[in-house]
């Protein structure tokens, strides 16, 4: 019984992201001429947000895990260099390979929160709780964030729906529910490196990939937006904790 518990909460969580997310999706979706707009603080929002969420929640709770958690950071932040190297050369294309890139690291962090949401339910129901409560919350924005990425790598408006349900939406509850049957199986250790891993892919988008082109150019108030990018990660580590 409390196995099939677990998983109803997995379930709710991981589909109510997705649902979330998807909401994010759909207002700039239906409102391109206000996405054009915001879009670029919407990339210094996304620095703020992907180069906190990694230093101050990530990579601390993957050194508590294994000590070696940085090798694999390392590893997660040269995967994401070369792929962005291979992607420009193959593409030929400045603004497509941005675009891609992009949805490569939301893709890999968005699959990632889905087992993060069974690997903390089957450690704790409270901390399942308070961690997709926190995780959810940024959701909308993620999805927001996502669909404005695709739209500077010159993506249509409804390629650019598309793809960022298919890759920050719909692979979160994907993730959880493969990780569910897996999950007690895996080590501390192997958690750590996980984590690890996805703290170097999100700082290599933040750091060498959206934080350039947000200087590129830049608005007004655009340091603005992404220091609030940096306190909405805060508030989510305060909701976690």
């Amino acid at each position: 019984m409390k196995d099939f518990n677990t998983f109803i909460l997995i379930s709710v969580f991981a589909m109510g992201a997705m649902i979330v997310n998807s909401l994010g999706i759909w207002t700039l979706y239906k409102n391109r001429e206000w996405a054009d707009k915001i879009k670029d603080y919407c990339l210094c929002f996304s620095a703020g947000i992907l180069i906190s969420s990694p230093l101050i929640m990530s990579f601390p709770q993957a050194i508590q895990k294994t000590s070696y958690a940085g090798f694999t950071a390392l590893a997660g932040f040269l995967f994401m260099y070369f792929s962005n190297k291979i992607i420009k050369y193959k593409t030929k294309q400045k603004e497509l390979a941005f675009g891609i890139t992009a949805i490569e690291g939301i893709l890999i962090h968005s699959l990632i929160d889905g087992v993060v949401y069974t690997v903390t339910f089957s450690i704790s129901t409270v901390v399942g709780i308070l961690t997709g409560v926190g995780l959810v919350v940024h959701e909308f924005a993620e999805g927001v964030i996502t669909f404005s990425m695709l739209l500077k790598g010159g993506y249509s408006t409804r390629k650019a729906g598309i793809y960022a349900f298919l890759a920050a939406a719909l692979t979160t509850p994907i993730g959880a529910f493969i990780a569910y049957p897996i999950v007690q199986h895996l080590s501390n250790n192997v958690l750590g490196h996980m984590l690890g891993f996805v703290a170097g892919v999100l700082i290599y988008v933040s750091a060498s990939h959206l934080l350039p082109e947000a200087r590129e150019y830049e608005k007004k108030h655009s340091t603005l937006a992404f220091i609030l990018g940096i306190v909405f990660a805060l508030l989510i580590m305060f909701t976690e904790h």
